[in-house]
This record gives structure tokens, C-alpha cells and sequence, in this order.
């Protein structure tokens, strides 16, 4: 059984949200052509203790870095490196923080410089496929709302969606149940009650949905070459509505990005 938060329990988990919508926000800031991934990782390992935190991704099951930096068809678990960003690369930063004794969970892609129209149209489809998403994370539905969503929207623009990899509850552990899958069918999956608090993830492919994990056993990789989006929000789910721990807000309003 999966036990909803308490309110005070969300308290502190929206508290690591705002933290690391913040740090993606900053992040934002250092992305540009000629910054390695390696200097994101610094930026938000930075940010993160200056706030008081810890940067949760660092040391998870061997994991080296305070981010996952994931490069064009790098879908996620990107390691930071010395790759010199490019004018139209694209680069998704997920984050994770530990404070209070919960977690934080967030990712965003980048683009670098200018990107070409289909990069752009894959980047918006993908984002905006999340909201779809939320849009039905509300007590009442199931898993499987969420995933048929994010599917049918992305599909509708001819991308696809990963199956490999899905989004999951967050609390004390950074993965928690329900695993929250992108892709699924209307009115099967776990029951969404009042309280629950999902991290919301998805995942697309420019190209084909198939993908590979690289020698490292981390970073997975688009089987076509084909770029790569990914965005993640925290929601707890409420009667009649998702509502958003996280926010892109700090990116998008306060001037990181400008659409």
C-alpha cells in the first residue's frame, strides 16, 4: 500500500522542490557554447550546499556527479564531463536534493545558442506533454491516465516516448511508489489518492523510442542517434487537481530562458 504525505510532510518536500527548481534556474545561466558539463555540475553542487543541502544525485548507487548532464541523444544519467557544449546542442539537467530528510527531483532540457525547428518543436512537445500529464494526476485516476497523456500528445507530433524509463513517488527515498510510466492505457494502473506526490518525467525521442545503455551503466542513449528531451516536475496529487511543488518558474520568468 502506498501511504499518502501528510501535509507537513509536503511542506518539506515542496521546500527541496522551489530548492531545486532554483538550481536548475542557475544552471540555465551557465549554459552556453563553449561551457563544459562539467561546469553545470559545479554551478548546482555549489547552489545546492550553499543552500544548506545536500546534492542527492552524488554517490546514489555509485552515481559521480551532483547532476545528470544529458547531451543531445543522451535521454538521461548523462555524466558530466569535459564535452565543450555546441551552438544546437541541447543539454538536460536533472537535479535531485536531500534536505530535512526529503528528497527533490527535477530536470529540465536546455537548449544551447540557437537549435534548429524540429530541436525546438521536440523541446516544446515534450514539455508541454508534462503538463498534459499533470493535468491528470488528480485523486480518482490512475497510473495509466498520466502515461496514456503524455503518450497520445507526443505521438500526435510524430516523437516518441521512452519505455524503458518512467517517473515515481518521491518522499524520504528518492524513488518511491507508484512508478509513473509515460506511456499506458486509460483507467489501469495504481490508484491516485489524495496526498500522493509523483514526480512526473517525460521522456522523448526525436526519432524511433528505442534505447541503448552505454558501457558506464548509466547513460542511456537514443538507438538512432536522434535528440532527446526530458522534463520533470513534483505534483501532489489533490481532488480535482495536480498541484505543482516545482516549477519552472525561475527559468522561464525570471529571465534564464526567453521564449
Amino acid at each position: 500500500m502506498i501511504k499518502p504525505k501528510t501535509e507537513v510532510e509536503i511542506e518539506l518536500l515542496r521546500e527541496n522542490a522551489i530548492l531545486v527548481s532554483k538550481t536548475l534556474a542557475e544552471v540555465g545561466k551557465a549554459v552556453a557554447p563553449g561551457v563544459t558539463t562539467k561546469e553545470l555540475n559545479r554551478v548546482a553542487e555549489t547552489f545546492i550546499r550553499d543552500n544548506g543541502a545536500i546534492p542527492s544525485f552524488l554517490g546514489f548507487e555509485g552515481f559521480p556527479a551532483a547532476i545528470c548532464a544529458s547531451v543531445n541523444d543522451v535521454v538521461v544519467h548523462g555524466f558530466p564531463s569535459d564535452y565543450v557544449l555546441k551552438e544546437g546542442d541541447v543539454v538536460s539537467a536533472d537535479i535531485g536534493t536531500l534536505y530535512k530528510g526529503y528528497n527533490g527531483d527535477s530536470a529540465y532540457t536546455f537548449p544551447v545558442g540557437e537549435v534548429d525547428a524540429k530541436t525546438r518543436k521536440l523541446l516544446d512537445v515534450t514539455k508541454a506533454s508534462l503538463y498534459k500529464g499533470i493535468e491528470t494526476a488528480v485523486a480518482g485516476a490512475r497510473v495509466g491516465d498520466i502515461g496514456y497523456a503524455v503518450q497520445s500528445y507526443v505521438e500526435s507530433y510524430g516523437f516518441s516516448v521512452v519505455r524503458e524509463l518512467e517517473g515515481h513517488g518521491i518522499g524520504t527515498e528518492m524513488h518511491e511508489n507508484p512508478g509513473v510510466p509515460n506511456f499506458g492505457r486509460q483507467g489501469r494502473g495504481t490508484h491516485l489518492v489524495d496526498g500522493m506526490v509523483l514526480c512526473i518525467e517525460p521522456m522523448v525521442n526525436a526519432g524511433g523510442k528505442a534505447v541503448y545503455l552505454a558501457r558506464n551503466g548509466w547513460a542511456v542513449h537514443t538507438a538512432d542517434h536522434s535528440k532527446s528531451a526530458h522534463y520533470e516536475l513534483t505534483v501532489v496529487v489533490r481532488k480535482g487537481h495536480a498541484e505543482q511543488l516545482s516549477t519552472f518558474d525561475f527559468i522561464e520568468k525570471d529571465g534564464t530562458i526567453n521564449f
